[in-house]
């Protein structure tokens, strides 16, 4: 028996060995394949992280010209308050001037616009005024002219209206600084922001 045991010994050894063999290999096979998907996912880690990377890179770079978009924004529209006060002031100052001043100045302004035979429309206070002083004075200043004083009188801050028949032309404050605005508004940033 002892030759049995020895044979059954062997053959329990030579399957131990194969076994270990089979085990050894499946490790190593395993662990090769383990490393191989580390080295995958580390790979896929690093794109994604550039990915990411770039991302956020963008991102800034969009909010940055947004910043500097609404920033723009916000100092043109500063600017433009600026302008809009500017020529707030302006009329307010223009209906602030010296009687005698505020007379010259309706009467260059019906001098200027008018052929001379059109009758002048004011505001209910300044017709009572210096509504006939300025007919007087427009008169004046332009040879020939005969400009009358309407009954008529308007809602405005300041200014005048001539009229003549159904044509009239509209000398009042608030349209001519809306009109000088349009052709003055750069002129005025111009002066107010360099």
């Amino acid at each position: 028996m002892k030759g049995l045991e020895k044979i059954t010994q062997r053959i329990r050894d030579d399957a131990q060995a194969e076994i270990q063999a089979i085990l050894d290999e499946g490790r190593a096979k395993a662990e090769a394949v383990l490393e191989d998907y580390r080295t995958q996912a580390q790979q896929l880690l690093d794109q994604e992280q550039q990915r990411t990377e770039q991302a956020a890179a963008e991102l800034l770079e969009r909010g940055s010209r947004s910043d500097a978009m609404d920033g723009s924004k916000a100092q043109l529209a500063a600017k433009q308050a600026c302008v809009d006060e500017a020529f707030a002031q302006a009329g307010r100052a223009l209906q602030q001037m010296p009687r005698e001043k505020y007379i010259r100045v309706l009467a260059r302004m019906a001098a200027q616009a008018g052929e001379g035979s059109e009758e002048l429309i004011f505001s209910p206070a300044d017709a009572q005024a210096v509504g006939q002083a300025v007919v007087e004075e427009a008169n004046r200043l332009k040879a020939g002219a005969s400009f009358t004083l309407s009954a008529q009188q308007r809602d405005m801050e300041g200014g005048l209206v001539l009229k003549k028949g159904d044509v009239e032309i509209n000398c009042d404050f608030a349209t001519q600084l809306r009109l000088l605005r349009q052709s003055m508004a750069a002129d005025v940033a111009a002066m107010l922001f360099s």
